[in-house]
């Protein structure tokens, strides 16, 4: 009998709204895309996809209206020629803007402001449509490869993280460390790891999380957490499938509340509304 795993959790977060988009994948040959409401909680199932989403290498517009994302579907005979990047209206996956690519190489971007976007990598035009365009003169900083990292790690160090670490020795395998502060003196710290050596029911690219106090000497490690992340004064975080929230206080952690688990959720045929 097949092991089976709880569902994969990857979030983007709005800079400039307060909502978010959810991936959550499983089985490994589908993932959909979920609107959060960080104000009420409330989530909106967006579309389905047979295939596979690169989550590192998306981005959400800080209005919350754009996504931008990398897929594969494996039909390399079709117009995309099997990879491509879409500009989609969040939560939605159905392309407004879409670009093919053909291999898995680089593919997806950031958003440079709400209306412009950076495309990682070669890409040729498929649809054009209205909405945000390609920001032709940004160069963005570092050097992180041509996979996940190259957009992963720019969205990272975009987004208040400061990199503690690169290609450090881990404790499993390679990886890159970021830092971001806390209330109360506190830190989150990321392990980003990269290696073929992953563990069982994770990919090849995947997170771990510790919270320190240095102050108090404090440090509880959280290995479980897929994704986790500030949201005001709140800690927020993905473990076994189920989106949590709790207060950060003095003494740490305080009362987590489950906000919703994905693991129930199968694949359905969605069209999007526009």
């Amino acid at each position: 009998m097949a092991r089976t795993f709880p569902a994969r959790l990857h979030v983007l977060l709005a800079s400039g709204a307060p909502v978010g988009v959810v991936f959550r994948r499983g089985p490994a040959n589908a993932v959909c895309t979920v609107g959060w409401n960080r104000g009420t909680d409330e989530f909106q199932l967006g579309q389905w996809l047979r295939g596979r989403i690169y989550e590192r290498r998306a981005d959400l517009s800080p209005d919350g209206r754009h996504l931008i994302y990398f897929a594969r579907g494996g039909r390399w005979r079709q117009e995309t020629q099997g990879s491509w990047t879409a500009i989609s209206r969040a939560p939605w996956l159905h392309a407004v803007t879409l670009y093919g690519k053909g291999d898995c190489w680089q593919g997806g971007g950031l958003f440079t402001s709400n209306e412009k976007y950076w495309l990682n990598g070669c890409h040729f035009a498929v649809r054009q449509g209205a909405g945000p365009v390609e920001d032709r003169e940004y160069r963005p900083e570092g050097s992180f490869g041509g996979e996940c990292p190259s957009v992963y790690y720019r969205r990272l160090l975009r987004d208040g993280w400061s990199m503690e670490l690169e290609a450090g020795p881990g404790r499993v395998a390679p990886c890159t460390v970021f830092t971001k502060p806390l209330p109360h003196g506190w830190i989150l710290r990321k392990f980003a790891y990269a290696d073929i050596r992953h563990p069982e029911g994770a990919g090849v690219y995947w997170d771990e999380h510790e919270l320190e106090h240095a102050e108090r000497r404090a440090r509880l490690p959280v290995p479980s957490w897929e994704w986790a992340e500030r949201d005001g004064a709140a800690l927020i975080w993905a473990e076994k499938g189920v989106l949590y929230r709790a207060a950060l206080e003095e003494a740490g952690l305080g009362t987590a509340r489950a906000l919703y688990d994905f693991n129930p959720m199968r694949f359905e045929s969605r069209q999007a509304p526009y």
